[in-house]
Order: structure tokens, then C-alpha cells, then sequence
């Protein structure tokens, strides 16, 4: 069963909300409402028009993971929402990593050379999954000064993309 993997636009958003928010609150206890993230409310205008992107995982027709780019600079951007339903979750499906993929394609062809991200401890099969991509940790005062850092995050990560 191979997700479908789209560009989301603001269409998605009510669907994009109730994933996400479901797993920040209920799965890891994050306490963290939509009103601490407003770009969901506007994707297009948040990811897009900056020369990010944000994409979905659907699986007969459900939404089941997401991952968005926000462009920082010419050649950085951060990794963002990056989140799978947990019955999706696993090698068995590898939803997380055709995400990954997408955006990393999405990056090779635009220019950026850098990707960074910001996490939170709790989150260790995440920053797992990650590291297995060659993603290494840095310390916070290692971020380019335009990194937009999210005040929840506590662990950073970046990769390099252009040797």
C-alpha cells in the first residue's frame, strides 16, 4: 500500500490540524494548541510564498503524515511538520522516509543546501530516524541567526546537502 504523497495547500487544513495537534497533545503530551501554530491556518501563505513547501501522505484518500519545508534564506531551510499517524508509522509502510525523500528531492533541485531542524527530546524515535539520515545534532547556538526555532525545541539537527 503506497501513500500518495501531494503538495498541501490550505484546503488540507482542517485535516492537517486534526493529525497533528492529535499527535502533539494526545500521543506525546506536548502542550501545544493551533493557536501556537497559526501557519496551519494559512499553509499556502506560510510555506509557500517564502519558497518552502509542505506535503501530505494519504493513504486511500486519509491523511496520514506531513512534512513541510520554511525556506530561511537563498540556500537554508528548516524541516517542519514532520509527523506520521502512528498505525502508519514503521518500515512496514515507510511513510516517514518517502517523506523525507520528497522534501530532500524538493530541496536538490531548488537550490538549498543546508536543512536544519529543530525537535524536542521526547520525540527519540524521531531524532532516530534522523540520525539514520545523516542528519547530525548541533547545538542551539550553532543555527544560522535566521533559523526560525519554534520555543518547544530543545534538540537541533542539521544537514548538509552540497558536499
Amino acid at each position: 500500500m503506497k501513500p500518495r504523497i501531494i503538495p498541501i495547500e490550505n484546503k488540507f487544513s482542517n485535516e492537517v490540524i486534526d493529525l497533528i495537534l492529535n499527535i502533539q497533545q494526545n500521543e506525546f503530551n506536548v502542550a501545544i494548541t493551533i493557536e501556537d501554530q497559526p501557519d496551519l491556518l494559512n499553509i499556502q501563505n506560510f510555506y509557500y510564498a517564502s519558497g518552502g513547501h509542505f506535503w501530505g501522505a494519504f493513504v486511500n484518500e486519509e491523511l496520514v503524515g506531513t512534512i513541510a519545508l520554511v525556506k530561511f534564506n537563498d540556500s537554508q531551510a528548516a524541516i517542519r511538520k514532520m509527523f506520521v499517524k502512528k498505525e502508519f508509522r514503521g518500515k512496514e509502510f515507510s511513510i516517514a522516509q518517502q517523506l523525507l525523500d520528497t522534501l530532500l528531492d524538493y530541496c536538490l533541485k531548488n537550490q538549498i543546501d543546508d536543512l536544519y531542524l529543530g525537535t524536542i527530546t521526547v520525540l527519540e524515535a524521531a531524532l532516530r530516524f534522523y540520525e539514520r539520515n545523516h542528519f547530525v545534532r548541533i547545538e542551539k547556538q550553532s543555527l544560522p541567526e535566521t533559523f526560525p526555532v519554534m520555543s518547544a525545541d530543545n534538540v537541533f539537527c542539521h544537514l548538509k546537502l552540497k558536499k
